[in-house]
Formats: structure tokens, C-alpha cells, sequence
């Protein structure tokens, strides 16, 4: 009886046949509509930075004109470029008063508020004891409380104490507003620091405080950063709270002197002055976001990652 032979084939295949190997196929579908959504979503992003840079452009340019050359030629350059209206606002308007009222109110709220903040979320974050989660709720609860809901109470205690038309009062206030969202955010970034560097500290002798204040809080420089940005923002552009609790010309912040300038238009119309004001207005806060935009994106997108 013969046995039968096989003919010799490549290794890996009996029957002597090279293996088939599948080769990527690519959609055309799903490129098209990947294309279809970028070309959409970039037009849309187009489309927001001109409302949103025109619009602060032409104000830029009217605050270089006079009344009668905003009303000839509204979109017209100015004849003359010059800062007359800027002086005119910074003087006549109380805009240089409401200014340094400002910075002091903005200031001195981010300080007081940016330190007992940290404070306090290193303490809920890092410690249990009785009643921890109780304080930690109770602060969360302060961001849903609507701040007008709270003026005509704020306003009898603050006249009580003698608070009303001062700086004093409207540093007190803001510190209060904004304490709940800084201990929030905040809060995440204590709790997920490594606990063993503060054992260490420790060990090696440290305090409480100084391991707060030279290990930990240094460790969460992105929070603090983040945070004191929205701060910023936030306190910069109030208006009900000053509109409520400081009326008087000697206490007014930016947003009531322009909103006060504006009052004013009845009785002359001096609109370069005007808009030299929002110029004013709104020039510190661009200046913070320009030159910390990439520390902000990059410290919330730390703050998620981990």
C-alpha cells in the first residue's frame, strides 16, 4: 500500500496556501462626517469671536472720538487719535475714585478669601472629626442660595452695624459669597495630595501649620490658581451687591460709576467718555485672562485628570 505524500508547503499552513492577513479598511463615512462636524464647530467658534471681539473692538475705537464723530461716521476711525475722553472719564465721571475702590475691595476680598479657603478645605479634606460633613454640606448649600434673595436681610445687618457705604463692608460681603466655591474646589485638590508627604513633614517635625503652609498649600498651587482667577472675575463685575449695600458716591465701585455715568447721558451726551469708562472697566480683567489662560487651562485640566 502507498502512503500518500504532501507537497511542501510555507510554514504555518497544511495545505501548502500563504495565509490570508486582513488589511485596514478605511472609512470614508466616518471621515467625511469627522470633516463635516470640524468644518461646522470651527465656523460656529468663528462666528462667537466676532460677536463677542467686534463689538469690543468698535468700543475701543468710538473711545477715541468725539460725540459728534461717534454719530457722523459710527464706524468710522476717529480724526484724531487722542485721550481726552479717557481724562475726562477717569476725572469728571469718579471712574479713578471707583477704580481705587475697586482694587482695594478686590484685593483685600481675594486675600481674606483665598487664605481662610484653603484653610478650611485642607481641614475638611485632611481631618475627620464631629461634624465635618455637616460644615462641608452647609458650604455647598451656600451655592445654591441666590444672591438677591439675601439683600434686604444683608442690608438690615449690615445697617445695624454700621457697615453700609464703606469698603468694610463690601470686603465682608464678598468674602462671604465667594467663600463656599472656593472651599468646593479647593476641597478635591486637598483630598487627593498625598498623605504621605504630610507624615513626613511630621516625622521630621513640622507643625500643623507649618506643614499647611509650606508643603501642602504649595502642592495645590493649580487650585489656588484656578481659583483665584474666577475669584477675580467674579468680584471685579459685581454690581447688585455695591448697587445695594454702597449707593454713596465715595464708595462706589467701577460698575456703578459707569452705570452712574450712563444715568447721566440725559443731561449731556459725552458717549467718547462713555466708552473710555468701559474701556477702563474691562481692560483688567482681558489683562488677567491673557496673561493667565494657559495656567487656568491647565490647572482645571489637572484638577479633573486626577
Amino acid at each position: 500500500m502507498q502512503t500518500p505524500t504532501l507537497k511542501p508547503g510555507k510554514a504555518g499552513s497544511s495545505t501548502g496556501e500563504s495565509p490570508v492577513v486582513p488589511q485596514p479598511r478605511t472609512s470614508t463615512a466616518s471621515t467625511k462626517s469627522d470633516k463635516t462636524v470640524a468644518v461646522v464647530s470651527h465656523g460656529m467658534l468663528i462666528v462667537w469671536a466676532l460677536l463677542v471681539v467686534v463689538p469690543l473692538l468698535w468700543t475701543l475705537v468710538a473711545s477715541f472720538k468725539t460725540s459728534s464723530e461717534i454719530f457722523a461716521s459710527p464706524f468710522g476711525l476717529p480724526t484724531q487719535w487722542n485721550f481726552d475722553a479717557y481724562v475726562r472719564a477717569w476725572n469728571e465721571a469718579g471712574i479713578g475714585s471707583a477704580f481705587l475702590n475697586t482694587v482695594i475691595v478686590v484685593v483685600v476680598s481675594m486675600t481674606l478669601t483665598m487664605t481662610l479657603g484653603a484653610m478650611c478645605a485642607y481641614v475638611l479634606a485632611r481631618f475627620a472629626f464631629p461634624g465635618s460633613k455637616a460644615i462641608y454640606y452647609l458650604l455647598l448649600a451656600g451655592l445654591t442660595f441666590p444672591i438677591f434673595l439675601a439683600i434686604v436681610p444683608l442690608f438690615s445687618v449690615m445697617k445695624n452695624l454700621g457697615l453700609l457705604n464703606t469698603l468694610v463692608g463690601l470686603i465682608l460681603t464678598y468674602v462671604a459669597f465667594s467663600l463656599p466655591f472656593s472651599v468646593f474646589f479647593l476641597f478635591a485638590f486637598f483630598k487627593t495630595l498625598p498623605s504621605e508627604v504630610a507624615e513626613a513633614a511630621s516625622v521630621d517635625g513640622a507643625g500643623e501649620w507649618r506643614t499647611f503652609f509650606q508643603v501642602m498649600l504649595p502642592m495645590a498651587k493649580p487650585g489656588l490658581a484656578s481659583v483665584a482667577i474666577f475669584n477675580f472675575l467674579g468680584l471685579w463685575n459685581q454690581y447688585l451687591l455695591p448697587t445695594a449695600l454702597s449707593p454713596a458716591p465715595e464708595a462706589r465701585v467701577l460698575s456703578q460709576a459707569v452705570q452712574a455715568f450712563a444715568g447721566q447721558m440725559g443731561y449731556r451726551t459725552d458717549f467718547g467718555a462713555l466708552f473710555a469708562a468701559v474701556i477702563i472697566t474691562i481692560t483688567p480683567v482681558l489683562i488677567v485672562y491673557i496673561l493667565f489662560q494657559r495656567q487656568l487651562q491647565g490647572s482645571v485640566a489637572q484638577g479633573t485628570s486626577r
